[in-house]
């Protein structure tokens, strides 16, 4: 079992059940693409840092961002984002869709590698 971030958990907490259960499951598939990520708080959004920022994530009223940390993870899975809404570093995912984990799941072990290269 992985380290749960005490300021992680009381932002999630803050949510509706069912955005909590959405972003609970998101942290569940960044641990598991990247176990050695550790969980933090950065620009007041839960974090997971490994060898510095690796993705971000929050909730908001009608979609899930999520923040890849850089432009790099969007070019790489740019046919299979291309139905997501997108700005600068973050993809929006709609709550009133299925939200894509195993896509999350590829971006997060993408990062993963970035961020260990750099080393």
């Amino acid at each position: 079992m992985y380290k749960k971030s005490p300021e992680v958990t009381a932002f999630i907490e803050k949510y509706p059940k069912d955005v909590k259960l959405i972003l609970n499951k998101i942290r569940a598939a960044i641990h598991k693409a990247a176990p050695k990520a550790e969980e933090a708080m950065g620009y007041g959004v839960p974090a997971f840092k490994l060898n510095g920022n690796l993705v971000f994530f929050a909730g908001f009223k009608k979609h899930i961002g999520f923040y890849p940390n850089g432009n790099s993870a969007m070019k790489k899975f740019k046919n299979e984002l291309a139905e997501y809404e997108q700005a600068r570093g973050t993809i929006r995912f709609p709550l009133d869709k299925p939200i894509p984990y195993g896509l999350i799941t590829k971006i997060v072990k993408f990062r993963a590698q970035e961020q260990l290269q750099k080393r």
